[in-house]
């Protein structure tokens, strides 16, 4: 998009003054506050591959914690079983090409069924994916998981420096281009004919039918892109974490990802990144505070269905909206 575009955009503005603003983070924050934030961005572009299937094809899946697990575990398996091809410009494709074969395959199952079919099918079938990591300990490590150390890039070794500082310094960076490359990357999906057609299929599969959409295989192709973001985020995830466990596939966590769409709002594209920032942090401390840390987690969940049934970003949208309409009347 070029300037003129940006102009009559204003929302391009915005967004390159974030992501300026978000090149100097780093110097802002504590090496804490910095690796909790970090989170939010992996948990960011999850919630831009979940939102796909939910917010623009109207289906809602409670098992997308299997393609977070696909992305993570693909970084640690190759970590365990190939050292030698332990770097990051390799790690990221082969995240990403698990995650999509597994796409491909739990996909198939599901999109022939839509509503509350669609979701207990992915919820089964992640659960599916839980047993075989849990029990598979010789290989996956069982409960104990595996750890994660610190990868090459380009060559470039990270031996001997310690994971906060390795967070703060070039992997924030890599981690930022990332995250810019896949909220780009959306943006181009569901603006296109494609997302349209998503939206079509959502908003009246019959009807999308009969006008030429082959509404099973869209949902299929979206159900993989949505997989393959969710992977992403799950690999790069693993850096910050430093280490996977079988948790990460369990209905608990798929259920995590849902609620951070939610909580930032599916109705908006920007909703579920600003969900996912949101919720890393208020459960942190939800956590640090009390011990009674899920009854904060579902009040808030309850409080934002009643009171703010379009998430946080998608009230501040509608309110922007009202204070536009008032100045263009006036």
């Amino acid at each position: 998009m070029g300037l003129t575009g940006m102009v009559k955009n204003p929302r391009w503005i915005v967004y390159s003054l974030i992501f300026i603003a978000l090149l100097f983070i780093p110097r802002i924050l504590s090496i804490h506050d910095l690796m909790l934030f970090e989170y939010g961005i992996t948990f960011a572009i999850v919630g831009l591959g979940f939102n796909l299937l939910l917010g623009y094809t109207g289906l809602l899946s409670f098992g997308h914690g299997a393609y977070f697990a696909a992305g993570a575990y693909t970084i640690a398996m190759i970590s365990k079983y190939f050292p030698q091809a332990y770097s990051l410009e390799i790690l990221i494709p082969a995240a990403l090409f698990f995650s999509m074969v597994l796409s491909i395959i739990f996909g198939f199952v599901c999109v022939r069924h839509t509503k509350i079919f669609f979701s207990i099918l992915a919820l089964s079938l992640s659960m599916l994916l839980f047993a075989l990591l849990f029990k598979l300990y010789h290989i996956t490590g069982g409960s104990d998981g595996l750890r994660v150390p610190l990868p090459t890039l380009l060559g470039m070794s990270f031996k001997g420096i310690r994971r906060p500082e390795f967070l703060s310094g070039t992997y924030y960076y890599f981690l930022l281009g990332m995250f810019s490359v896949s909220f780009l990357v959306m943006k181009g999906i569901v603006s296109s004919p494609f997302g349209k057609a998503l939206q079509a299929i959502r908003d009246n599969e019959v009807r999308a039918e009969l006008i030429g959409i082959r509404v099973r295989r869209y949902r299929l192709y979206a159900f993989v892109i949505s997989g393959m973001f969710v992977g992403l985020g799950g690999a790069l995830w693993t850096f910050v974490n430093g280490h996977v466990t079988a948790d990460l596939s369990h209905w608990v966590f798929s259920g995590e990802i849902v609620y951070m769409t939610l909580l930032g709002g599916f109705g908006i594209f920007e909703g579920p990144i600003v969900g996912a920032i949101i919720f890393t942090y208020l459960k942190l401390y939800a956590m640090g505070n009390t011990q009674y840390w899920m009854f904060v987690i579902g009040g808030t969940l309850i409080v934002l269905v009643l009171l703010l049934p379009n998430g946080i970003a998608g009230a501040f949208a509608g309110l922007w909206t009202k204070i536009k309409k008032v100045i263009e009347e006036t």
